[in-house]
């Protein structure tokens, strides 16, 4: 009588795996063998039993080392413990607080706010695009705001980036204020509004007797008061020639029977024309940088 025999099939990929399993397995015995010898070894060893007593009585003692010291935190105000790694946090720190300062301490506000009221008056709607006049009053601050800039870093970050004696963080900030309050001052003295500062000084309970007496904290508001001012009063004068021409197509359809057609639908075209045709960009940026000079 005759017996099949039963074959087992295994798959190759199975077979191909055992030598890599096997390796494996041998390389973790390996470490094994070699952690034990090695933590045998930095363990202390005592013979005497009054050691092994003490051990007994005072088990924290072993584990008292460095770690157990209070953690000293370095001195930042130096520049050596000024580390590449504190240097990136106080970069972001500034770049996430710079829109916050190009808005209060600079000529953006004044000219934002008058390429606003030029657009309403145009009554073009959405054209240009926020992201246009934005871009155009960013970097006409630029170029407005290039000189005290570069004062600011002549005298305060490049001597503070280059270890100059007795140049501390306090000293550079001190050093960097001073163009931009001298820029924000005379501003606000050209302007004629000084009520504006002394607003805040009399609210902060300050007696200046001077400019210099002036905290900064007190003039920045005041200076954006000032701004918003000078703003709304160049932003008045652009808006009546078109105010004159809206004024002018309403009467003209009115006389002729067209009440119900939209003036501004009407005089939209000719407030374009004109304002292309005395090429009025060119008429309002120039205007405008000139009242920061």
């Amino acid at each position: 009588m005759r017996k099949d025999s039963q074959t087992l099939c295994i798959p190759r990929w199975m077979i191909a795996m055992i030598p890599i399993i096997l390796l494996f397995v041998g390389a973790a015995r390996a470490q094994t063998a070699d952690a034990a010898p090695l933590s045998a070894s930095n363990a202390p060893v005592t013979n005497s039993p009054d050691s092994a007593v003490d051990n007994r009585k005072d088990p924290g003692s072993a584990s008292a080392g460095p770690l157990s010291s209070p953690l000293q935190l370095p001195d930042l105000t130096k520049r050596e413990n000024f580390s590449g790694a504190m240097q990136l946090v106080v970069l972001l720190t500034v770049l996430s607080l710079a829109p916050a300062i190009l808005i209060m301490m600079t000529s953006f506000t004044r000219i934002v706010i008058v390429l606003s009221l030029l657009r309403q008056a145009l009554g073009t709607q959405q054209l240009p695009p926020n992201q246009i006049l934005i871009g155009l009053a960013l970097f006409m601050s630029f170029l407005i705001m290039r000189p005290t800039w570069i004062r600011v870093n002549n005298e305060a970050l490049t001597p503070y980036m280059n270890g100059a004696p007795g140049f501390d963080q306090k000293t550079a900030l001190a050093k960097a204020q001073v163009p931009v309050r001298e820029f924000m001052i005379g501003q606000v003295v050209k302007a004629g509004n000084d009520k504006d500062v002394l607003l805040f000084t009399d609210f902060a309970g300050e007696k200046p007797k001077t400019w210099g007496d002036v905290s900064t904290l007190s003039l920045i508001p005041g200076f954006m008061l000032s701004e918003l001012k000078t703003a709304f009063l160049l932003g008045f004068q652009v808006y009546l020639p078109f105010l004159v021409i809206d004024m002018v197509i309403s009467t003209v359809l009115v006389s002729m029977g067209m009440m119900m057609l939209p003036p501004a639908l009407i005089s939209l075209p000719f407030k374009i024309l004109l304002f292309v045709l005395v090429d009025g960009w060119r008429l309002i940026t120039g205007s405008l940088m000139v009242t920061f000079l």
